[in-house]
């Protein structure tokens, strides 16, 4: 067994793998970039060593510097993680040519596999159903219009070294065959350094369902259930469960049995996924195979029992896999939501800067101990303080619950998600919420057009009806009740004239546009010590009970007996002096005031927001990396205007209506704010 390994990543898997080399008595080494100095998997290594500036292709993609830092070091083996260089078969070669042990795959497996063509060629070969599709690299995006429309719209435009949806559009006509294979190229050559793209039929209405295999130097291939990951925005992973809700035992027993036929046709050893796409018949079609440990393994390894990172470890020392495959088992439901640094209320552009706040729900379950099931587990590369960089992808966190069956699991995954505190940046957990309690969700009834079908005009705050909106505003009054409590026993009052405080309030919901809803609330009954009362509006009752303290992010209490998680934040960007009622992914922004105070309120005269029609605004933090246009140009509504590239996605930006550009306010190269103007059109 190695005595040290070094871990080629950054971030919660970075982290994830040093959990498990730990446990094993493993010593670590971590690696990083300028941006992640301070980060936390830096913190977590028994050693770190730099490796270069932020961009991935400078640290991060230096396989030279990689390797140099693991012999510096003495670590006899190298982890990738995930992303990267983990599907790097040139890597995984010089990683064994230079006399160290890769963590995963042989290169000639990931050749075989982890080039999409390539991989759709040899799983014919072993008769394993695959997509209609033209599998060869295409040179000009004339020829993918011509092939797309011989194959027949939708298809489905991939990077051949693509993953993680990056190198990847669906097309549903000619323009979108052509722009979508110029954006897949510039994208693939910018994140793989492979522009390499080709062409499949697209199967609409279909399920995203991947087999897990793990396979050993001798031979032994086994796989370890599915992972049902349908929920997908923009080809983007956003909910994955295991088991499926959709397939049956023999689908599984089929899909299962394919996949181990594939790996071991190319004598696959370590951790690797092979992902379907499967129909509403159950017909299953190959898609590709992820030739390292996925994004979402955490739910894996809670229904059976298994640290999948330490399987490979031992798997690349040599040893043999532990258990056949009638060993493994199929416990509970587990569920896992990726809490990503983007705003789902902004179209889910990509947010960066300082977590103020980072404030998990409190977990149950931990990385790389399997002993400690049905609970909570955080799988996290940052702390509170921390920075999320621009260079990389938007991930946080990754939230994973293990329940008894699949209700119980959708039940704590909402509850966790109330409990997660996030300040300073935006985050998509109002989305996950949201998605969590949709009945269609709920029933296991959705495809890979789900979040598409349902959010396909963006995601609004009124998109997330909740169970019981006079609660919020029941929670809200109460908070606020609480917070006069501290006032009202400040020690130096002038006698007489002691801060009194009333049972009587008025509810002022802050909505857009000016118009404010008033809902009078009255808490009676209040108890400072034991945090009990009761709020009456809207002719409902709520007995709450909380101990929850000013300034604290999250509240916890009883809500009529039953226990409920909300967070509440005092002050909102329309207004400092609110309260941001939090709970089950709808927001509550509200002023609580007196009687008197509502009525002078409606008094006060509504400020508009300046117009901003007449400017193209950077809609997040990001790099500008072409502007298309020219003082003096007159563009259509539609037209490309400017490009921002930001956690290694580029982001095209068209024109809203017709009209005169006037001036070019920033220059290809310049770092946006988020709001930056960057063309200012003519009056």
């Amino acid at each position: 067994m190695f005595t040290k390994i070094l871990i080629a990543n950054r971030g919660e898997i970075a982290c994830r793998v040093i959990a498990t080399a730990r446990k094993m008595g493993i010593a670590t080494v971590a690696v990083y970039s300028d941006a992640d100095r301070d980060a936390r998997h830096v913190a977590l290594a028994d050693e770190a060593v730099h490796i270069g500036p932020p961009p991935s292709r400078e640290s991060y993609l230096a396989a030279d510097k990689i390797i140099a830092a693991a012999k510096k070091t003495g670590a006899q083996a190298i982890h990738p993680g995930y992303g990267f260089l983990s599907e790097n078969e040139e890597f995984a070669r010089r990683v064994e040519e230079e006399g160290l042990a890769f963590i995963g795959p042989k290169h000639y497996s990931i050749a075989a596999m982890g080039d999409k063509i390539a991989s759709k060629k040899l799983a014919k070969e072993a008769n394993v159903n695959t997509i209609p599709g033209y599998n060869d690299a295409i040179d000009t995006a004339e020829q993918a219009v011509a092939i797309a429309r011989d194959i027949g719209y939708p298809v489905m435009i991939k990077a051949s070294a693509g993953g993680g949806g990056k190198g990847l559009r669906v097309a549903f006509n000619d323009k979108e065959a052509f722009e979508g294979f110029t954006s897949c190229r510039n994208e693939a050559r910018n994140s793989f350094g492979d522009d390499r793209v080709f062409i499949e039929k697209f199967v609409e209405e279909p399920r995203h369902i991947e087999i897990q295999v793990l396979g050993d130097s001798h031979g032994n291939v086994i796989y370890l259930n599915e992972r049902e990951c349908s929920i997908q925005r923009r080809h983007q992973k956003v909910i994955e469960e295991a088991p499926s809700p959709f397939i049956s035992d023999a689908t599984r027993k089929a899909m299962g049995e394919q996949a181990v036929a594939l790996a071991k046709a190319v004598k696959y050893q370590s951790a690797g996924t092979v992902e379907f796409v499967v129909g509403k018949d159950q017909s299953f079609y190959f898609l590709e195979m992820n030739t390292r440990l996925q994004v979402e393994h955490p739910v894996t390894e809670c229904i059976t029992g298994l640290d999948l990172v330490e399987l490979m470890i031992r798997v690349a020392a040599g040893e043999k896999l532990p258990l056949a495959q009638q060993d493994v088992q199929r416990n509970g439901w587990a569920i896992e939501c990726r809490i990503n640094a983007e705003d789902p209320f902004r179209n889910f552009l990509p947010s960066t800067g300082r977590l103020v706040r980072f404030q998990p729900p409190k977990a149950s379950m931990w990385a790389s101990d399997v002993e400690h099931l049905q609970g909570v587990r955080v799988d996290t590369g940052v702390g509170e303080g921390g920075e999320i960089p621009m260079y990389y992808d938007s991930m946080i966190a990754k939230l994973i619950v293990h329940g008894a069956d699949r209700n119980d699991a959708i039940a704590k995954m909402r509850d966790a998600l109330n409990g997660f505190v996030i300040r300073g940046i935006s985050s998509n957990i109002p989305f996950q919420a949201a998605l969590l309690a949709h009945p269609k969700f709920v029933a296991g009834d959705f495809n890979t057009g789900f979040i598409a079908e349902h959010y396909g005009s963006g995601f609004r705050a009124e998109d997330v009806p909740h169970d019981d909106p006079d609660f919020l505003v029941a929670l809200a009054a109460y908070a606020n009740r609480r917070a006069l409590q501290r006032s009202a026993g400040i020690s130096g009052q002038m006698r007489g004239h002691e801060f009194k405080v009333g049972e009587d309030f008025v509810v002022v919901r802050l909505d857009s546009g000016g118009k404010h809803h008033r809902q009078p609330a009255t808490v009676r009954d209040f108890e400072a010590q034991s945090g009990s009362s009761v709020v009456e509006t809207n002719g409902k009752k709520y007995a709450i009970c909380s101990k929850w303290h000013l300034g604290g992010a999250r509240i916890r209490g009883t809500v009529d007996g039953k226990p409920f998680t909300a967070q509440v934040e005092r002050g909102v960007p329309r207004n400092p002096l609110a309260l941001r009622i939090s709970h089950d992914g709808t927001r509550l922004d509200a002023l609580v005031l007196t009687p008197r105070g509502a009525e002078l309120h409606a008094l006060m005269p509504y400020k508009a927001p300046p117009d901003m029609s007449r400017f193209l605004l950077s809609p997040m933090p990001g790099l500008l990396v072409d502007v298309a246009v020219q003082p003096g140009q007159r563009v259509q509504a539609g037209e490309r205007l400017a490009v921002i590239e930001a956690m290694k996605m580029e982001n095209v930006l068209f024109a809203a209506a017709d009209g005169v550009v006037g001036k070019v306010l920033a220059a290809r190269g310049e770092s946006l704010a988020v709001d930056q103007p960057i063309v200012e059109f003519e009056k």
